[in-house]
């Protein structure tokens, strides 16, 4: 058994005041076994309260700063006189660009050696285009400004769920994705009230105003995340095996899983992008004197609920595994299909919505934690969260055509139908394809 001994002898009669230290709690990081590498890997340490803090403050109020470019935008482009064809084209801009962008986007903070400069930069540029908006309300300026917004968007989300997974590594990153979502909602919700008491009591403009001042706390939250403390989630583990095409683009169009999830998410957005402007539409029918007051319901009751479950949906992401949740969410959306199609009390079709908010945390959490999970060891987990970002992107796009000429043509029951079954293909897309892409715990 002198194999297991130390390689050094000791001298007889010496005191061996250097021991190692014992493997147990306490001690070294824990080390966890990756199957696809075939060696045991560090597991993450775990981030200080302050730089996760700072992570949630970031979140938040890019979440304010993002809502002046909601419904506020339409508000203002009325009072400044733009005719509907002008204001369609102008938010069409800002569309092409969102949707052209993801991809570009995602490289660009691949490529980038500082996640947080690449959130940096981006939240400068989306605080400046709302400026913008505020200050020189001509034409052409605010076409700029729609396209800077939404080319600074397509760099800001990725970036974020690189340094929330690069803080926490892949085996806590659920949670912290589901604070990200949680502190999101909260901040859409506190930013469109904020928004709207500015816009009542002052000007639409102040409004513009109001959302580029947020980038100050933005960025001062932001510099309570040390570069030490984000790992490169998005580069090339050591260890990867270069007859595997890391950090190809090649490897990603031939990842299964991925093209699965884009596929899934296609028609998820697809069922989902018009049912809301159809449920505007039917409570303006039905309830006309309250419908702007039930509209505004149906957006906040979603977001209170994301607000108060994401959190629990990322830990189930870590317990249950990705699929089940997945299931729960894409199930969500027929359920609320079929029961827009066949309730007609106006107060009823708010409390619906109840399962578009679980939707949206369910998503919330899952986007970016499956492709992250999907693109370990590629250095392309930006380029492919937005390549799943263009995909639903395409389905809303269609989806509100869809619906519009099925609400036209045969109905508003029937459109809601119809969207309901794309919905639930999209279910039985995830439960029959979609695989499990959790790795297991050693």
């Amino acid at each position: 058994m002198m194999a297991n001994r130390p390689l050094e002898r000791r001298a007889i009669g010496t005191r061996d005041t250097a021991r190692p230290e014992p493997r147990g709690r306490g001690s070294r990081p824990a080390l966890r076994r990756d199957a696809s590498v075939g060696g045991p890997i560090p597991e993450a340490p775990a981030p200080s309260k302050s730089s996760g803090r700072g992570l949630d403050a970031f979140t938040f109020f890019i979440a304010n700063l993002q809502t002046g470019f909601g419904p506020f935008l339409a508000v203002y482009f009325t009072q400044q006189k733009w005719t509907q064809s002008d204001i369609g084209l102008a938010l069409t801009v800002g569309g092409l660009v969102s949707l052209l962008g993801q991809v570009p986007g995602g490289a660009f903070v691949d490529a980038s050696r500082s996640k947080r400069f690449a959130a940096a930069f981006s939240a400068i540029f989306v605080g400046a285009s709302a400026v913008m908006l505020a200050a020189f309300p001509s034409y052409l300026v605010v076409l700029l400004a729609m396209a800077i917004h939404s080319a600074a968007s397509c760099v800001l989300t990725p970036a974020i769920a690189a340094i929330g997974i690069g803080m926490v590594g892949h085996a806590r990153a659920g949670t912290r994705l589901g604070r990200n979502a949680s502190f999101s909602a909260i901040g859409n919700a506190l930013g469109a009230a904020s928004m709207g008491a500015i816009g009542y009591y002052l000007t639409n403009d102040a409004v513009f105003y109001f959302a580029g001042a947020l980038v100050v706390p933005a960025l001062f939250a932001l510099s309570f995340i040390p570069a030490r403390a984000v790992a490169e989630v998005s580069q090339p583990e050591a260890g990867a095996d270069d007859t595997e095409g890391s950090g190809s683009v090649k490897a990603l169009l031939t990842n299964r899983a991925l093209l699965c999830f884009a596929a899934c998410m296609v028609l998820f957005f697809l069922a989902n992008a018009a049912m809301m402007p159809l449920v505007g539409s039917v409570l303006t029918l039905r309830a006309s004197e309250t419908a702007t007051a039930l509209v505004a319901a149906c957006i906040m009751v979603p977001q209170a609920v994301l607000a108060l479950t994401a959190p629990l949906a990322g830990r189930l992401a870590q317990s249950w595994g990705r699929k089940p949740l997945l299931l729960i969410g894409f199930a969500a959306l027929p359920i609320r299909g079929l029961l827009f199609a066949y309730v007609d009390n106006p107060y009823w079709l708010v409390a619906i919505q109840v399962f578009d908010g679980v939707s949206a945390s369910v998503l919330g959490v899952m986007v970016p934690l499956i492709v992250s999970d999907v693109t370990r060891k590629t250095g392309r987990f930006n380029l492919a969260l937005g390549a799943v970002g263009t995909a639903m992107g395409l389905g809303a796009a269609l989806s509100t055509s869809l619906g519009g000429y099925m609400a036209d043509s045969l109905g508003s029951h029937t459109a809601f139908l119809g969207l309901a079954i794309v919905g639930a293909l999209g279910t039985v897309l995830v439960a029959l394809v979609m695989p499990e892409t959790r790795r297991p715990a050693a």
